[in-house]
């Protein structure tokens, strides 16, 4: 596949963003004639346009652009967040043209090895370590996919003794049809269900992270997820476990709160919990999932927990922001579902003022209220789902106070109310942030500029 991509192609691009614009870049050089469509007008695009027009890029732009025909493309790539299936995109399926993305035509061109991570939550924090631990080690190592800058245009700084590590959305992987050489699932818990039609579609989308590898090829999986437990009987690969409940024959796991690891019947120690330098119980479970892969790539323990030691809280994952006579605030935007807010409320043990809300992803937020008693000294609703949080909390007999806020200046400005010494100011929405914020960087970024200008 892909191996016609030439000056005899034709390749539509649906939808204009990052990922998109770079994969023009590579498209042009390769002697690809590219068409972009885009429901935005360019105004609205900004300086993307600019370079797209200079490469020579024809740009279908504007709100009828999707009611075009794309017949006689030979290719179809479609941005994450756009779903494959759409009718512009369908009726080009239909008239021979492959459905694809970025992240399928890199898959498919990289002599690297390449370590995928998926999951509803962790993914980006397991990315992050895994590479910083194969860096350590001494190997060569691009991270991106989800995170970071599209790496399709790196491809020419590839080999086959390096590593491309990438964090890999249900978005991506639904139009993929290669796997990584080493693929791992964090867990997987409801999310993105204003994206995917059901909750079955959302674990179908995760699971081709592993459904073409082959039995040289290796998949890992928290033992601990229920879900994921029923993937093990399903692939082809060899199998590679990790689990805070119970040891496993290869992998890696916790006992009386020592980390080892398993390699060929071989167990050894990694580290103690109390070295990670990351808040939660569920970073154990990260740095577990990261240590798998690290012996998976033939890595020391003794040099994974060096890096773990080193390793520091990616940006707007429970990020320290300040402290205020006494009162610690942490950004957590990056809690876009209510498993993630769990997480991130229950990996502190002082009193929370938390700020939650935002954009309705249909997701149930009745598990998250319930973890709130006696973790939430007040809480902050803002958004969408202010007012549906607010329903759940009433209903619990010993629910927090709370106030509905117009938007997160004002949220931030009730905390100095409400939080005295010792306690802790957490943003963690357990919502997307697209009714206020383009993403949750932005809202995090906010978050922070907000604090940082609160007087002493």
């Amino acid at each position: 596949m892909f191996e016609d991509l030439g000056p005899n192609t034709k390749a539509a691009l649906i939808g204009l963003g990052i990922t998109n614009c770079a994969l023009a870049t590579y498209l042009v050089a390769q002697g690809v004639t590219v068409v972009g469509f885009d429901q935005k007008n360019a105004a609205e695009l900004g300086e993307s346009i600019l370079n797209l027009r200079a490469l020579g890029v024809e740009l279908v732009l504007g709100p009828q652009s999707f009611s075009q025909s794309l017949e006689g493309f030979d290719y179809v790539f479609v941005t994450p967040g756009i779903r494959p299936d759409i009718p512009l995109v369908a009726q080009a399926a239909e008239t021979g043209a492959i459905v694809t993305n970025e992240i399928d035509l890199l898959l498919h061109k990289t002599p690297s090895i390449v370590v995928g991570i998926t999951g509803s939550s962790g993914k980006t924090t397991t990315t992050s370590l895994v590479g910083h631990i194969l860096a350590k080690a001494g190997k060569a190592v691009l991270v991106g996919g989800n995170i970071g800058e599209p790496l399709i245009q790196r491809l020419p700084e590839m080999t086959s003794d390096s590593y491309l590590v990438l964090e890999l959305s249900s978005f991506q992987l639904m139009s993929t049809r290669r796997s990584p050489q080493i693929s791992l699932i964090t867990n997987i818990t409801p999310n993105h269900l204003d994206y995917h039609t059901d909750m079955d579609e959302y674990i179908q989308a995760k699971s081709r992270i592993f459904v073409f590898q082959n039995q040289d090829n290796a998949v890992v999986f928290n033992a601990d997820d229920p879900t994921l437990k029923g993937f093990v009987g399903q692939v082809k690969s060899r199998v590679a476990l990790f689990s805070t409940c119970q040891p496993v024959e290869q992998g890696a796991y916790v006992h009386k709160e020592i980390l080892y690891s398993v390699t060929a019947g071989e167990t050894q120690e990694i580290m103690p919990v109390n070295e990670i330098p990351l808040r939660g119980r569920h970073n154990v479970e990260n740095v577990l999932a990261a240590a798998t892969i690290a012996g998976l790539c033939g890595v020391r323990p003794e040099i994974v927990r060096t890096a773990v030691q080193e390793f520091r809280p990616v940006e707007h994952r429970l990020e320290f922001v300040r402290e205020i006579a006494g009162v610690k605030y942490y950004n957590d935007s990056i809690a876009t579902s209510p498993a993630r807010a769990i997480a991130g409320v229950k990996a502190f043990q002082e009193p929370i003022i938390l700020i939650a809300g935002g954009y309705d992803k249909k997701l149930p937020f009745d598990e998250f209220v319930a973890v709130l008693p006696n973790k939430v000294k007040y809480l902050l609703l803002v958004g969408d789902t202010a007012p549906a949080i607010a329903k759940l909390v009433e209903s619990l007999p010993d629910g927090p106070d709370y106030s509905i806020c117009t938007d997160l200046a004002e949220a931030v400005q009730r905390t100095r109310n409400q939080a005295a010494p010792g306690d802790i100011v957490l943003l963690s929405p357990a919502c997307a942030s697209f009714d206020q914020f383009p993403n949750y960087r932005e809202r995090g970024r906010v978050f922070k500029r907000l604090v940082n200008l609160l007087p002493n």
